[in-house]
C-alpha cells in the first residue's frame, strides 16, 4: 500500500476532467491549490459545503488559489450539481478514485472521503485535514487563514 503523502512532501500530480475541462495539477504551480475532496453530488453535507463557498463567492475568489472539488461522480454529474445550485466551484470527475488514493482520502465503502488538501506553489503539499465522518466542512474562513498561513514563496 502506497504512503499517503504527508505534509511537505510532494504533492501526487494528476489530471483530470472537470467542469472547466481538463485540470492538471501541475500546470498551476506557482500557485497554492486547494483540493477540496468530497464524498458525492447532491448529498446534503456536500450540498451544504460547496452552497456555502457559492454565498461567499468573492471571498472565495480572494483567496488568491485555484480552489477545485474532486470526488467520484462523472463530469455530467458535477455539472448537472453546479447548475442546480448554482455553484462557482469548478468539480474534477475521479471516477476510478486514483486521486482520492493516491492522497489517502479513499475508504471502502464510503468512497471519497470529506478533505481538504492545499498544494503550495512549489507542489508540495502544505496542510491536510480528512473529516473522519465527513459531517463538517472547511468553511472559506478556515481556507483563508490556512492559505495565509503558508509561507510566502521565495522568488529565486
Amino acid at each position: 500500500m502506497a504512503r499517503t503523502p504527508q505534509i511537505g512532501d510532494p504533492a501526487p500530480d494528476f489530471e483530470l476532467e472537470g467542469t472547466d475541462g481538463p485540470f492538471r495539477l501541475a500546470d498551476h504551480r506557482g500557485r497554492p491549490v486547494v483540493l477540496l475532496f468530497y464524498p458525492g453530488d447532491e448529498t446534503p453535507v456536500c450540498t451544504k459545503q460547496f452552497c456555502s463557498y457559492r454565498d461567499r463567492g468573492a471571498e472565495l475568489s480572494a483567496l488568491d488559489a485555484v480552489v477545485v472539488g474532486v470526488s467520484a461522480q462523472d463530469v455530467d454529474s458535477h455539472q448537472a450539481f453546479i447548475e442546480h445550485h448554482g455553484l462557482n466551484v469548478p468539480l474534477l470527475a475521479d471516477t476510478e478514485r486514483e486521486v482520492a488514493r493516491a492522497y489517502g482520502v479513499s475508504a471502502p465503502v464510503m468512497g471519497t472521503r470529506r478533505a481538504v488538501v492545499i498544494v503550495d506553489g512549489d507542489g508540495r503539499i502544505a496542510h491536510r485535514k480528512v473529516h473522519v465522518l465527513g459531517l463538517s466542512f472547511a468553511t472559506v474562513d478556515e481556507l483563508a487563514q490556512v492559505l495565509a498561513d503558508l509561507p510566502t514563496r521565495e522568488t529565486v
